[in-house]
Parts: C-alpha cells; structure tokens; sequence
C-alpha cells in the first residue's frame, strides 16, 4: 500500500474543509510566500525557478481578480490594486527585479494583514 505525501493530504484537506474567508487568508499567504520565494530565485541565479513562483504569484491575483464580489463597494479599491499588482509582478519577472517583488510583497503583505484582522473582528461579532 503507497502513501501519498501526508502535507499534500493535509494541505487538501485544510482547502477542502475550510470557511470562504479562511481561503482567501491562505491565497494571501501563498502570494507572499511564492513573491518572496520568486525574489530568492533571483538573489540565488535561480531564474527559471524565479519565473516558476513569480507565475504562481500572477495566478493567485488572477484568482483574486476574478473571484472579487462587485456588490462591496471595496471591490472598486482592490480591483486596481490587483490589476498593479499583477502587471509588477509581470515586469519583475520580464526584468527579474527584486525592487518590483519588493514592493508587490508589501502591498500582499498589508492586504494579508488587513484580512486576517478582519477575520478576527469578525469572529468577535
């Protein structure tokens, strides 16, 4: 009998069995871990890794992008935001500039944080 990786099967089960909210959180630190990921490609002369993450990076904000709710009027904020984003992330890639990654990562990383308190108010109502 083969197993498969167990963090694979966790990793799909969390996915699986998680709140909207929860997801979202994870897309978040998924597209700051693969910018930064993509950034240390870059510093190691790693560049087809660099293009790997840093095209994991783009289809997160392209989930992001497509999944945003029109109905909150913070859709009409975050959809530009995204779109930069995305568009920085392809000339970083294009240029394989760290300065680029650097400043996608803070804007994911302010929106990561926002979310996750956002969560936390949340749950306090």
């Amino acid at each position: 009998m083969a197993f498969g990786n167990p963090y694979q099967t966790y990793q799909k089960q969390a996915v699986t069995t998680s709140k909207p909210e929860e997801l979202t959180f994870m897309l978040y630190q998924g597209l700051v871990k693969f910018i930064r990921l993509s950034k240390m490609a870059i510093q190691n002369n790693n560049l087809p890794e660099s293009h790997n993450y840093n095209v994991r990076a783009q289809d997160i904000i392209t989930e992001f992008i497509a999944t945003l709710n029109k109905d909150y009027a913070v859709s009409e904020t975050l959809l530009p935001l995204y779109d930069y984003m995305k568009r920085r992330l392809i000339e970083a890639n294009r240029k394989k500039d760290e300065n680029i990654l650097e400043e996608v990562e803070g804007f994911a990383v302010e929106l990561m944080e926002t979310w996750s308190n956002a969560m936390k108010l949340s749950a306090k109502a």
